[in-house]
């Protein structure tokens, strides 16, 4: 498998840099050793052992700590590295761990009894994943719990441009609990300055949408909170809990960013994906997904000549003037000289591209797109698209 990733620099300072876009090639195949002193070194098989990491973000009171509790009380046999950052009053976790003087707490890892660990910080917690990977072998999954009101993108894309984190771990996945009960009070909310509400922009990031306290809320009333977050994300998985009680098979394996090495659930995703249609014209539609194929093939310069403009230099809009705002994207490309399918991913402004299986003569050739962001316009989108991709084939 091949990895090509191209990342930016988010510093507003920086912005001119943007365009000088950094290519890491890493091949996971040993090649044929040659005798010729001008060819390039022989590459290491990669035998390396990641570990996955797991991001757990949701709104204030969504249940996260509960699910996590959870996670750390039962018997079910799993090595689970939980590093957490908020707690209940009534934590007993939260209790064992030391605090300093100033009620500070410390990155001190708690092995229990059921064979995970826990450690508990106030960062976004690099320096506890560093600590933990001293301990590599007594765990076989990380999951990070994020404050009620963080952004999952920044702490996500963290994982594509630090090398040093990434030599033992990938990311395997955004996890956003959702209060069934709070949840459109919440969507409802109107920022000041036109900011992004940040319960929907945890639902928008999301590749798994845990929507807790089902058990407080009517049938009717559920229907219009899983709509609303259909309306936002209709890419990411859905399912429903009490008391942030899932089954762990279902949190675990969800190899949303391929990372792992291995041909990920992303490319069977990406076959079902419906093209989504809201049915309800009566949803606040300022954060919505957005879904299109191409079918012809196009050609890397021509994404990311794209991408240059849409994530980049925003110079993308909708009818009304409003820069397009992507928070994720994701796409399945059939390019023009490549035999393989290519699984592209997008964070906010960082993008990568991922090589997966061969495309075979029986397969429907196309390229599908999916957004999820602010002011979007999938007739505007498709079209500068395809403008890129008319130019490199006169």
């Amino acid at each position: 498998m091949l990895n090509i990733r191209s990342n930016t620099l988010s510093s507003q300072k920086e912005k001119e840099k943007k365009k000088n876009v950094v290519l890491e090639i890493r091949c996971l195949i040993s090649p044929i050793m040659s005798d010729d002193e001008e060819a390039p070194p022989d590459l290491v098989p990669a035998d390396i052992v990641k570990v996955p990491i797991t991001i757990i973000t949701g709104f204030l009171g969504a249940g996260k700590t509960t699910l996590l509790n959870y996670i750390l009380s039962e018997n079910h046999g799993k090595r689970i590295a939980v590093i957490l950052n908020e707690f209940g009053e009534g934590s007993s976790i939260e209790k064992s761990l030391s605090v300093g003087q100033k009620g500070e707490l410390f990155e001190e890892w708690l092995e229990l009894r059921n064979g995970c660990l826990c450690c508990s910080v106030k960062d976004s917690g690099v320096k506890a994943i560093e600590n933990l990977m001293l301990k590599k072998g007594k765990f076989d999954y990380i999951l990070l719990e994020t404050t009620g009101l963080a952004d999952p993108g920044p702490i996500a894309s963290m994982f594509w441009v630090d090398e040093e984190l990434c030599s033992d771990i990938y990311l395997d996945g955004i996890i956003t609990m959702i209060d069934a009960k709070h949840c459109l009070q919440h969507l409802n909310e109107v920022k000041k300055d036109n900011l992004v509400n940040e319960c929907a922009r945890q639902i928008a990031l999301a590749d798994l949408v845990v929507v807790n306290k089902v058990d407080l809320v009517s049938e009717t009333e559920l229907a219009q909170v899983k709509e609303r977050i259909s309306t936002i994300n209709s890419l990411a998985e859905l399912i429903e809990t009490t008391y942030g009680r899932v089954h762990l098979d279902v949190v675990f394996d969800l190899n949303a960013y391929n990372a792992s090495g291995t041909v990920s659930s992303s490319e069977d995703n990406f076959k079902k994906q419906k093209l989504f249609v809201s049915h309800n014209p009566h949803l606040d539609q300022s954060i919505t997904t957005v879904t299109f194929d191409i079918m012809e093939s196009v050609t890397k310069s021509d994404v990311e000549q794209f991408l240059q403009n849409l994530l980049w230099e925003k110079t993308i809009c909708d009818a009304a003037g409003n820069p397009m705002e992507v928070f994720r994207m994701k796409a399945l490309l059939f390019l023009a000289d490549n035999p393989r399918r290519v699984i592209l991913q997008s964070v906010h402004e960082l993008f990568d591209f991922q090589q997966t299986t061969e495309w075979t003569d029986t397969d429907n050739k196309c390229c599908r797109f999916v957004f999820i962001g602010r002011h979007l316009d999938k007739d505007i989108l498709q079209k500068n698209l395809l403008t890129f991709v008319a130019k490199d084939k006169h």
